[in-house]
């Protein structure tokens, strides 16, 4: 019983590293599509400091915007978690 509860701990962690990584991994693609279309005017062999700057303003802002709503969105995720526990206990009481 006990080596059946470590597997499932084990796989629910490998679950949760695989969305991670693709969520870093989606986050990065988007990251660089939108960033690169407005930063990006004449695409040639280097980046002039223009665009360097803009880049580089442009993916710190959307990496601030990308915590942002992750950290709201796990907020909430926990909000609703805590109400249905207390919603079942209240329902066992």
């Amino acid at each position: 019983m006990a080596a059946a509860k470590m597997e499932k701990g084990e796989l629910m962690s490998q679950v949760k590293q695989q969305i991670a990584l693709a969520n870093a991994q989606e986050m990065l693609s988007k990251m660089t599509e939108k960033c690169f279309k407005k930063c990006i005017q004449k695409p040639g062999k280097s980046l002039d400091t223009t665009e360097q700057r803009c880049i580089s303003q442009c993916m710190d802002r959307f990496m601030d915007a990308w915590n942002l709503v992750s950290r709201t969105y796990g907020n909430r995720l926990q909000r609703e978690q805590y109400r249905s526990m207390d919603s079942v206990e209240e329902m066992s009481s």
